[in-house]
């Protein structure tokens, strides 16, 4: 099992798709995952600490959990399928007792951001998606890339986008 953080969130010129890049905290290891727009836009809101008048649906979800006394544990990013990620919310409940809810890694991504639950992918997909980062190939291209990461920011990741 792999606990990753989200290391960029960027648009694939080639789909015109947004994709997030999750880092290993172990390794300089990328596993790409392609999103939609609107789980996006939530990520992206959370990870500038943005809010919008009223609640997405991922904060909705995260109010409701608390409401109720739960927590989310952690989030697996655990198969794939025909090319598609499968990931698992791992909720405890106030009684102690795990729930195990299937879901989209994108949604489950923009949950654990919103709830500090730790983002972990299975041996079995890091083994068949993970890339090595930065993904240029020479030195002055790798400070670049890393630098427009750093700056990555929603107005940025809005223009590309459309």
């Amino acid at each position: 099992m792999h606990e990753v953080e989200i290391k960029a969130l960027l648009v694939d010129p080639v789909h015109n798709s947004p994709v997030i890049l999750l880092k290993d905290r172990q390794s300089d290891m990328v596993v790409p995952v392609w999103i939609g727009n609107p789980e996006a836009t939530a990520i992206a809101m959370e990870l500038q600490n943005k809010t919008f008048p009223r609640p997405l649906t991922h904060d909705l979800l995260k109010e409701a959990i608390i409401a109720l006394g739960g927590e989310v544990e952690k989030v697996i990013i655990d198969h794939i399928q025909d090319g598609t990620y499968y990931a698992t919310i791992f909720i405890q409940d106030s009684e102690g007792n795990v729930q195990e809810l299937d879901a989209r890694p994108s949604d489950t991504v923009a949950l654990a951001l919103r709830m500090n639950s730790p983002i972990y992918i299975s041996d079995e997909v890091f083994e068949a998606s993970a890339i090595e980062l930065p993904l240029a190939e020479d030195d002055e291209e790798r400070e670049q890339f890393k630098q427009f990461v750093e700056k990555m920011d929603l107005a940025e990741f809005k223009r590309l986008s459309q």
